[in-house]
């Protein structure tokens, strides 16, 4: 992958698969060149519910024993979905199964009928943003171990430990989809991801809050998920055209298992 101006990974699709195939599909990722592989967290297919779908943290778990180079992470853990000291205690271990792989995409959730499904509550967005916030916060203090003591809305802690203690830490990779999501983004994430097709509106607003609150680009990175279709210029010229937009990494977002083989393709 020489010529590749900006790291690339590749959001492999947790839907309709095999663990096999899964693992597999990372190792190949790994074997060509791409810097980071990722998976969906989510329990419920988006499409018919009765497809299978892989447990996300199980599989970067298993995925951090059978590759040595990559990145690995979900895109995106969703908040609504974890307890945040829960969250952390399984990320520090992915972390140190992965000898220090490991990225901590982190979002607000948009999967209400997943929530319906498992009784699990779903508030409105308002809402869903103060738990995001609470819960870096929450991950943060747990990240050094602790003990912790913490008063938020949403979460509470009261002398919590959290081992092992990554070190370093992972990153804190922000979703951030919408203005209030970029803005987040821009004051609590060690990163921002968005999908490309939201990137234009989005970066002025995510940029002018890094101004707002005394941060850059060059602390908070931007990472963008492109669709399979839009490599079809070439990974050289869409990489090249993507940093000259200001992104620092690219993810191509939802490979299909028809659709592997043609992505790992760009990357020789």
């Amino acid at each position: 992958m020489s010529r590749q101006h900006i790291p690339v990974g590749l959001n492999l699709t947790a839907i309709g698969v095999s663990t096999a195939w899964w693992l597999e599909a990372a190792r190949r990722t790994e074997a060509v060149g791409y810097a980071s592989a990722w998976i969906w967290d989510h329990f419920v297919s988006r499409g018919r519910l009765t497809d299978p779908l892989l447990e996300c943290w199980s599989m970067l778990a298993a995925a951090a024993m059978v590759t040595s180079r990559i990145r690995l992470g979900p895109f995106v853990a969703n908040v609504m979905n974890h307890h945040p000291a829960v969250l952390a205690n399984v990320a520090a271990t992915v972390a140190e199964l992965s000898g220090g792989r490991l990225e901590l995409g982190i979002g607000a959730g948009g999967h209400p009928a997943e929530h319906a499904a498992y009784g699990m509550p779903f508030p409105e967005r308002p809402v869903r943003a103060e738990h995001l916030v609470e819960a870096i916060e929450v991950i943060r203090l747990l990240q050094v171990g602790g003990p912790a003591d913490y008063k938020g809305r949403h979460y509470r802690l009261e002398a919590a430990h959290a081992f092992p203690a990554p070190t370093p830490p992972p990153r804190i990779i922000v979703g951030g989809m919408t203005p209030k999501g970029a803005r987040l983004a821009a004051r609590h994430g060690d990163a921002w991801t968005c999908f490309s097709d939201s990137y234009e509106a989005l970066r002025p607003v995510f940029t002018a809050e890094l101004a707002a609150v005394g941060r850059s680009v060059d602390e908070v990175p931007i990472l963008v998920a492109v669709s399979v279709e839009e490599t079809a210029v070439g990974l050289s010229e869409l990489t090249t055209a993507w940093s000259e937009l200001g992104a620092a990494e690219l993810i191509i977002h939802d490979v299909h298992a028809d659709q592997l083989d043609d992505v790992l393709a760009l990357a020789g």
